[in-house]
């Protein structure tokens, strides 16, 4: 049991790291654009982990899509790591930059119309995610 909570604990403080991570990188896109409040960053990540699910269960997307979706979850519930978490800093970044360009990729091969599609917060926060993943309007 001892086991399944550090599991559990791990993805958590993993999850809480993409969000910063995300929030660093809409914060440093939005130099170059408008900023999204602090309210659309606090509600990003909900947004994104129902975009993923979406996404996953998206039988129109490509296979390869789908199967990057699946990879990434599969990842972040295995508790070995390309670098280990108790490393300070770089055994947690691992995993956000292996998600960041995990979700970068699955943006643009799946498309801005699935992404409206699945988006399930506002114009605002969608837009943000356009910007990070890199596909312009």
């Amino acid at each position: 049991m001892e086991a399944v909570g550090r599991v559990a604990l791990g993805a958590g403080v993993g999850l809480l790291v993409v969000w910063l991570a995300l929030i660093a990188a809409m914060l440093v896109a939005g130099r170059r654009f408008e900023r999204p409040g602090l309210g659309e960053m606090l509600r990003l990540l909900p947004d994104l982990l129902r975009l993923l699910k979406r996404l996953a269960g998206d039988r129109a997307l490509p296979r390869a899509v789908r199967v990057r979706l699946w990879l990434l979850l599969v990842y972040l519930a295995v508790p070995i790591d390309l670098i280990p978490d108790f490393i300070p800093v770089i055994g947690y970044a691992d995993d956000a930059i292996i998600v960041a360009l995990a979700l970068r990729s699955v943006a643009r091969r799946c498309g801005r119309q699935a992404l409206h599609r699945h988006w399930p917060g506002s114009p605002a926060g969608l837009a943000a995610v356009l910007r990070v993943a890199g596909i312009r309007d």
